[in-house]
């Protein structure tokens, strides 16, 4: 396989974490904002309706959700990656 062909994993997983994070954040402050997105999203993008309970919108959750989230996103984008350079 050429070097052409291949993925820049650093690359990839940096703009990953980037866009995530941003993602993220962007999810964060909707519910901040708009409590009542949240049982929207789950109706209509996930196509559950379940009670959530109440927002739990802290410093603490914000900052251990973005590192979950990331450590979600970076083994997905990983996975992707050796799959891409594995699969002929």
């Amino acid at each position: 396989m050429s070097i052409i062909n291949m993925i820049n994993t650093n690359h990839l997983l940096k703009v990953a974490s980037a866009w995530i994070s941003i993602v993220y954040v962007i999810c964060f402050v909707g519910v901040a904002l708009v409590p009542g997105m949240r049982p929207g999203f789950m109706r209509y993008g996930l196509h559950m309706g379940i009670d959530m309970g109440r927002n739990i919108l802290t410093l603490g959750t914000f900052i251990s959700g973005l590192v979950i989230w990331n450590v979600i996103a970076l083994l997905s984008v990983w996975l992707f990656v050796v799959l891409f350079n594995k699969i002929k």
